[in-house]
């Protein structure tokens, strides 16, 4: 089928453009709101955009769904916001999106030891040629920034540990349940106990509010709960229906790329030794897509 083949490609470029784009968003986000004030406010501005469109959407989903909807808004959308918010204190947003390049690679793993789903060796041998070269990226750019705390990258990796499950849980239990049903379930369950985390964290308290740096942080928030939460989450669950488990999750291979850009704009290093590895990566999706 060409055009659907076309349409996952697309949405591949697409989501790749806007969460390579949503690193440098939570970097600028954290200059005037703490991780917590940034992950609370990026799941209550997004589930307000998603509601205007998607609550309609709820109407058919079943209880049995209910139960997958839950753990799917926690481990694909409330846990990460928090953790790559932390993680970015310390770790520069280009290494941030090298390491969620891990994605895939968990994806295989899970699926195969919890959901039994099945990778045939080419699409796996281009899973580990794409993480071989996010390996060659991290090494190459822990020597460009010695004085970064590689113990937060750990938080990193628990979310893309989060993300692998969730692209799973989508593909098993969540497969004949619309994209748009799936985002906005997703923050019915998860809008509460962001808002509490954002009430006690501070974020609507006088003090914040009259920060000098509280507005231009709160539009990166908003540009990245628009485009990179509520947006993607719909496009990238309509990417996971359409193709495979491993192919939606290659598109943290494409990130790093994207984000390397963003950072060189900011000022961050990149040199020729990263752009070989970023080919790695790219090799690494075309192979992942291959069916045998």
């Amino acid at each position: 089928m060409p055009n659907q083949n076309l349409k996952k490609w697309s949405l591949l470029i697409v989501l790749s453009l806007i969460w390579g784009s949503s690193f440098i968003l939570i970097k600028k986000g954290l200059v005037g709101l703490s991780p917590l004030q940034l992950g609370g406010f990026r799941i209550v501005i997004s589930a307000l955009f998603i509601f205007i469109s998607g609550y309609n959407s709820l109407k058919n989903i079943t209880k049995k769904e209910w139960k997958w909807l839950a753990l799917s808004g926690f481990l694909g959308t409330f846990f990460p916001s928090f953790l790559f918010a932390f993680a970015e204190t310390e770790v520069d947003s280009t290494i941030a999106s090298i390491l969620n390049s891990l994605v895939p690679l968990n994806t295989i793993i899970i699926g195969l030891v919890l959901f039994n789903v099945k990778s045939n060796r080419v699409q796996t041998f281009g899973v580990l040629l794409g993480f071989l070269g996010a390996v060659l990226l991290i090494l190459e750019g822990a020597e460009l920034n010695p004085r970064q705390n590689y113990w937060f990258a750990g938080l990193i990796i628990l979310a893309t540990l989060m993300y692998a499950a969730n692209v799973n849980i989508i593909k098993k239990h969540l497969q004949d349940v619309r994209p748009l049903s799936i985002a906005t379930a997703n923050f019915v369950v998860i809008l509460f106990p962001a808002t509490l985390v954002l009430l006690f964290s501070e974020g609507l308290s006088a003090s914040a509010l009259g920060n000098d740096t509280f507005l231009p942080a709160l539009g990166c928030v908003v540009l990245l709960s628009l485009f990179g939460t509520a947006m993607a989450k719909v496009m990238f669950n309509r990417l996971i229906q359409i193709s495979t488990p491993v192919f939606a999750s290659s598109v943290t291979y494409l990130m790093p790329i994207v984000a390397l850009f963003w950072g060189v704009f900011d000022g961050e290093v990149f040199d020729l030794f990263q752009g070989f590895a970023a080919l790695l990566i790219l090799g690494g999706i075309y192979l992942a897509n291959k069916k045998s």
